[in-house]
């Protein structure tokens, strides 16, 4: 089990002094596979910082084009957890009936059509999850038109019947902040705005992540679709809010360990779209949190981000 804690630093990092590292952990803690939880948030913290260190040393690319990368990964991600499930089930021809994302549960398939239900072909979810792949691999001109597409399909819920209006017009809950739906366009036209511009800006300059990110994504997509967890659930509204919290975490300990501000770009992108959601949010939606909390919860990172990272370059010490 120790080995687990070793995937949190860079290949290079491992290689060199993975066991090292290893032996260390025996010796202080011996007949133990996993070491005590503070020692385990230590290394995984020290992970972190490793991997931001090694991604600054790196001078392939500038720091605000890797951070619009970032960016793009995490507008992908913020579009494509409201339907994990809903991918689920297209993917092994699943109906799920009353446990559908929310408002119809027919028409999953064309061969499943309900009345006062479009029958649809492809599911809404599918189209941020063929930007997230494309993204990691690093081709932003794949990510280009399911970006596009997904603009249009937020744009004609209830008249098409490519995508119809099963896991469109259904909200996603998140733990973090109010419902993002396919309709209210602006996670869409972010993510294609951004997707433009790395196309722009050559994208062989792009780093290109493995396949192996997709496990988590891939796992996500198993549980919800197997316990038929829907993004209105509250142990999904759970399990977001502490992933939010910790990819927040994880901006602070790059930030605070490099003085880089590229980890500043995806957090900014990612509060844009969160407050937009509450700004516009319908009276009838439920809200996850008080908006006042979740507001300054969305906000309070940025000046914070950026405060880490000058006092780094002045060398003022961060408390």
């Amino acid at each position: 089990m120790n080995r687990l804690l070793l995937a949190a630093y860079p290949r290079a990092y491992r290689a060199r002094q993975g066991e090292e590292l290893l032996a260390t952990l025996a010796e202080a803690y011996p007949g133990r596979s996993w070491p005590p939880l503070r020692e385990a948030v230590a290394l995984m913290r020290g992970g972190v910082q490793a991997r931001a260190r090694a991604t600054v040393e790196d001078r392939s690319r500038p720091w605000w084009l890797d951070g619009l990368h970032l960016a793009a990964l995490v507008l992908a991600a913020l579009a494509l957890v409201p339907y994990l499930q809903d991918v689920w089930d297209w993917a092994l021809r699943i109906d799920p009936g009353g446990r559908a994302i929310n408002f119809h549960h027919a028409g999953w398939f064309p061969w499943a059509q309900g009345s006062g239900t479009f029958t649809r072909t492809l599911p809404y979810g599918l189209l941020p999850l063929v930007c997230l792949v494309a993204l990691l691999r690093g081709k932003p001109w794949i990510a280009l038109p399911a970006a596009a597409a997904m603009i249009y399909a937020g744009a004609t819920v209830g008249s098409s019947t490519l995508f119809g209006d099963e896991g469109v017009v259904g909200p996603g809950y998140y733990g973090m902040a109010a419902p993002i739906r396919a309709t209210d366009l602006a996670l869409s036209v972010a993510l294609f705005i951004v997707s433009a511009a790395l196309t722009a800006c050559r994208p062989g300059r792009l780093r290109r992540r493995s396949y192996s990110w997709l496990v988590p994504v891939v796992l996500a997509m198993a549980v919800a679709g197997g316990l038929h967890i829907t993004s209105g659930d509250p142990w999904f509204q759970r399990g977001q809010l502490v992933l939010e919290v910790a990819a927040l975490i994880a901006a602070w300990m790059a930030t605070t360990a490099t003085g880089d501000y590229r980890w500043l770009i995806p957090v900014a992108a990612f509060t844009i779209v969160r407050t937009q959601a509450i700004v516009v949010q319908p009276d009838w939606l439920m809200e996850s949190l008080p908006s006042l909390a979740v507001l300054i919860a969305l906000i309070m990172p940025l000046p914070a981000l950026a405060i880490a990272a000058q006092r780094r370059h002045s060398g003022t010490p961060l408390g």
